[in-house]
């Protein structure tokens, strides 16, 4: 059922997402984790913050409320308090997380024609998935690349390194092909 086949995979691309983003993330520190390029730019705290103030309003309650919950306040998801540290930002990130995937994995292959709402505006169930899949995918590459500028030199690829192409598909292919 290709319904199911959409919902696994969209639980598999997300968590992709979410170990790209991690591991970017482990690469700087506490100072970058705050640090941005320009007064106009957002930092990888700020990015964490609004995408895991997103998340809990439009995973929560999925099927049955607003995906923009009343208490929400998203132009805070844009300041960092002077109390709030890297801890409480990732511990904000993970809960996010946890949201995304209960709800998505509660889905049944009927929901997916449902309708909810985001900011009282109609969507089905797999068009309000693929509005969240884009956004996140967004937030996670500026992570990425605010992560991969301030580690620099000490940047630990989360691909397939540069001018080694051939090498990874030439050990894909005799790992893929094992018996």
């Amino acid at each position: 059922m290709i319904e199911r086949h959409v919902l696994d995979d969209t639980l598999l691309q997300l968590g992709k997402l979410k170990t790209q983003a991690d591991r970017a993330i482990q690469q700087v520190d506490d100072r970058q984790f705050f640090a941005t390029l320009d007064a106009e730019a957002n930092s990888i705290a700020i990015v964490m913050k609004h995408m895991a103030g997103n998340m809990r309003s439009r995973w929560t309650d999925f099927l049955s409320t607003d995906g923009e919950k009343p208490d929400r306040e998203r132009d805070n998801e844009f300041l960092i308090a002077a109390d709030e540290n890297r801890t409480a930002v990732t511990a904000a990130w993970e809960h996010g997380w946890g949201l995304v995937f209960q709800a998505i994995g509660a889905l049944a292959p009927d929901d997916l024609g449902r309708t909810v709402r985001i900011r009282g505006e109609a969507h089905t169930v797999l068009e309000a998935i693929n509005r969240q899949v884009t956004h996140y995918a967004a937030h996670v590459g500026q992570i990425v690349l605010l992560a991969k500028h301030y580690a620099g030199g000490r940047w630990q690829t989360l691909s397939v390194p540069r001018g080694k192409s051939k090498e990874f598909d030439v050990a894909k292919a005799g790992t893929t092909y094992r018996t």
